[in-house]
């Protein structure tokens, strides 16, 4: 018996050890898959890195010149710095098909003609709105990966490396966004263009004040001098400073966002509860003009009182 018991203990040992081999493999095969940017997989299809440049531009409303290509310059710069493969009439496009849509269904709910320019605008700015938040989440993960994306430039130099084989390790290395932008920056290094002026549009295609900083400082070394190396060990070491200020603001203002986020939530959540409860709660007085009045003076004043508690806990770094 104690011998069986010694076998099966080394069998099912055997077994879980074998498992664990098996889940940690997966794990980092999906990690090396997860490192694969929207660049590198365009190019495993054997397109050509001239050709992927020009679509990659084109996707982002960027013409051959290298400059933005859109009726509205606003929703231009949206596009280019959301990373939405759009073009340039994309986001038009988008507008139009929500507004006809809101139309619908303001016909549908509001049973009346005049809800229709409401229905209107509120469809057309619906993109817009979506694409605003696109801009900011790719804005926030750029910016965490750009000390990162700092430091394997700093390594590569320091290497002996030249500095278009250190930023390609970069596009070659990283994830989405940082990998394809500065995959892109290698790119036009090699068909010719100076450091400077690549990663300039490089901070122009991100749209945040850490990569304007950083274009600012390529372009100063250009012209003065220096070592680079220490310059971006400087600029990378700023940028993590200023993350962590953004993050210390932003614990120190979470009260004040979760104020004002129960402050809006709960007469709304109280009225729905009331009506899904007490459909007859309220009787024939809600369809007197006063309260319908008075429900829009509501909704005004909640709104000034939003745009205070927003200028209170909205700061700037």
């Amino acid at each position: 018996m104690g011998m069986q018991l010694v076998l099966y203990t080394l069998i099912f040992c055997s077994a879980f050890l074998g498992i664990q081999a098996v889940i940690g493999a997966s794990k980092q095969m999906g990690a090396k898959l997860k490192l694969a940017n929207y660049r590198l997989a365009q190019l495993e299809k054997e397109e050509s890195p001239a050709d992927l440049v020009a679509k990659m531009r084109k996707d982002r409303s960027i013409g051959k010149d290298g400059k933005l290509k859109s009726l509205n310059l606003a929703l231009g710069k949206m596009v280019l710095q959301s990373g939405v493969r759009l073009g340039s009439g994309g986001i038009y496009a988008l507008m139009v098909a929500a507004a006809c849509l809101g139309v619908l269904l303001s016909l549908y709910y509001g049973k009346s003609p005049l809800w229709m320019p409401v229905g209107s605008f509120l469809g057309a700015a619906f993109p817009i709105f979506v694409l605003n938040f696109l801009v900011k989440r790719r804005r926030n993960k750029a910016v965490a990966q750009l000390p990162e994306a700092l430091d394997v430039i700093i390594r590569s130099l320091r290497a002996g490396h030249p500095v278009p084989v250190s930023i390609g390790l970069v596009g070659r290395e990283m994830a989405d966004p940082i990998g394809s932008e500065f995959g892109i920056v290698s790119d036009e290094i090699s068909f010719g263009s100076n450091v400077s002026s690549a990663v300039q549009r490089l901070a122009d295609r991100v749209g945040q004040e850490d990569f304007d900083l950083l274009a600012a400082m390529i372009r100063l070394q250009e012209r003065t001098g220096g070592n680079l190396v220490e310059l971006l060990a400087s600029n990378a070491d700023t940028i993590r400073q200023r993350q962590k200020m953004r993050l210390k603001i932003r614990a120190v203002s979470a009260e004040g966002r979760a104020s004002a986020l129960i402050l809006n939530a709960a007469p709304v959540g109280l009225y729905l509860i009331i009506r899904a409860a007490a459909p007859d709660f309220y009787g024939g007085v809600e369809e007197s003009d006063i309260v319908k009045y008075g429900l829009m003076g509501i909704v005004f004043w909640m709104f000034i009182g939003n745009l205070v508690m927003r200028k209170m806990i909205n700061f700037k770094v």
